[in-house]
């Protein structure tokens, strides 16, 4: 994990994140917190980093997406040599898919 990000903001940060209830109240407070584009810069990342992981290629990310090629390499990075967040989300949601549709 990357100490340079480890502070007290940070802490306030990821702690206010963590008291959301669910997806109304993520909306709400993201729209407070962040811009339009930093927000939508967020959820491509994400998206992107999930395209990846299901081994698709980059020109079909470029088209699904309208990421730049920088950016995919950037999230691969990630992907390969980060902290294994992208891969623990992805874990969870796989998850919380198939017990859904265990029901």
């Amino acid at each position: 994990m990357n100490t340079k990000l480890h502070d007290e903001n940070v802490d306030f940060l990821f702690d206010s994140i963590l008291m959301l209830k669910d997806r109304e109240e993520c909306y709400k407070f993201f729209e407070d917190l962040c811009t339009v584009p930093e927000l939508k810069a967020m959820a491509q990342r994400i998206t992107v980093a999930k395209m990846l992981n299901a081994r698709q290629v980059y020109s079909e990310i470029v088209a699904a997406t309208g990421a730049s090629t920088a950016t995919i390499s950037r999230v691969n990075r990630s992907l390969n040599y980060g902290s294994d967040g992208y891969a623990l989300i992805f874990d969870r949601l796989w998850r919380m898919e198939k017990d859904k549709d265990k029901k």
